[in-house]
């Protein structure tokens, strides 16, 4: 029986539960899904981000830890030969800006490109206030693979930083965001993941009458 569990929310919708479970997967860890159910009292308790639906959250023997960043350093901690993080310092400290920009910002594109890896939208106007957001992505995927040699963020290998991409990899396919070669051969890279491939399976067959919320979770 595994000694951890991991409790997810949609595996459509949530970006942070992806997240968490990329990384756990990437660690090799052995753990069980808990899935919340989404009725009504769990989408309220998401939606006013209640401490009683605290999603990711991963429980490993007598620890429970919640946030994406801090299961990622617990990750790294139990399992420091996963390489979540590079080895080189200076590429380590990038990985940990770069990680932590998606952790805490993006907002206007998160909310103008919410997650949905059922949809397809190929003519889709991002709104004016998104742009800097896609754009600024665009710029932390050229400067990690132009420094790194790729082809993952931080070299022959994903890490932390390419779990947290992950997510907008499908909102950019989602929403068809026009990338340069050099960036749209990264997000075919990542969505082709097997990982990635796994997850979307759950989310293809989660069922349809879960309501897509207005924020993300």
């Amino acid at each position: 029986m595994s000694q951890a569990t991991l409790t997810l929310s949609s595996k459509n919708y949530s970006s942070w539960s992806l997240r968490g479970w990329l990384l756990c997967r990437m660690a090799g860890l052995d753990f069980t899904e808990v899935l919340v159910e989404m009725d009504d009292e769990a989408r309220q308790e998401l939606l006013l981000l209640s401490p009683s639906v605290l999603v990711p959250r991963l429980t490993h023997k007598t620890v429970t830890v919640w946030d994406t960043l801090a299961i990622a350093e617990y990750l790294h901690e139990i399992s420091p030969k996963a390489g979540l993080w590079p080895k080189d310092l200076a590429a380590r400290a990038r990985c940990r800006s770069v990680s932590g920009e998606m952790h805490s910002g993006f907002h206007n594109l998160r909310s103008a490109l919410p997650m949905n890896l059922k949809a397809r939208h190929e003519k889709f106007k991002i709104f004016s206030g998104a742009r800097p957001d896609v754009e600024r992505v665009k710029t932390i995927w050229t400067e990690c693979l132009e420094e790194s040699g790729g082809p993952w963020l931080f070299g022959s290998a994903p890490t932390v930083a390419d779990a947290m991409y992950a997510p907008i990899c499908t909102r950019f396919r989602t929403y068809a965001v026009d990338l340069e070669p050099h960036l749209a051969a990264y997000a075919a890279m990542v969505l082709s993941w097997p990982l990635l491939a796994e997850w979307t399976e759950g989310a293809i067959a989660e069922p349809d009458e879960i309501v897509e919320l207005e924020v993300e979770f």
